[in-house]
C-alpha cells in the first residue's frame, strides 16, 4: 500500500498552469525554479512539463522558505539537497537497525552482540562484565 501511495504522489499529472496555481506562484517562477535545479518536472513525449503531488509539496516548501523565511534560491537549493541526504541517511539507518535486530534474533541463546570496544581491550584490562 505504501508503494502504491508513493506511486500516486510521483505521478506527474499537473500541467504548469495548474501546478503554479496550486503552489501559489506564476508559471514563469516554476520555469526559473527548474532552471535553478530546484524542481525537475517530468516531461511528456511532446516535451510538456508535468508536475506530481510531490512536486507541488516541494514548490510550496520553496515558497515558504523564500517568502516566509527570506532565504534566497541558492540557500533553498542547499536546504533541499541536505533534506534529501538526511532522508537517505535515515533510510540507511533504519535498514541497518533492522539488520542488527535480525542478527540479534538469530543469535538468540547462542550469543550476544557486544560493543566492538569490549572485544578489543588489551589483555591486561580484561573484558568488562555485563
Amino acid at each position: 500500500m505504501v508503494d502504491e501511495q508513493e506511486r500516486d504522489e510521483d505521478r506527474a499529472v499537473y500541467i504548469i498552469s495548474v501546478a503554479a496555481e496550486l503552489a501559489g506562484v506564476h508559471p514563469q517562477t516554476l520555469r526559473i525554479y527548474e532552471r535553478k535545479g530546484l524542481v525537475a518536472p517530468k516531461r511528456t513525449s511532446g516535451n510538456t512539463r508535468r508536475y506530481s503531488d510531490r512536486d507541488i509539496r516541494l514548490l510550496r516548501q520553496i515558497q515558504d522558505l523564500t517568502q516566509e523565511s527570506g532565504i534566497n534560491l541558492a540557500g533553498v537549493k542547499a536546504i533541499i539537497e541536505l533534506q534529501a541526504q538526511l532522508d537517505a541517511l535515515r533510510a540507511q539507518t533504519d535498514e541497518l537497525e533492522e539488520r542488527l535486530r535480525a542478527r540479534e534474533r538469530e543469535a538468540g541463546a547462542e550469543g550476544k552482540i557486544v560493543p566492538v570496544a569490549s572485544v578489543f581491550l588489551p589483555p591486561w584490562q580484561g573484558h568488562p562484565r555485563p
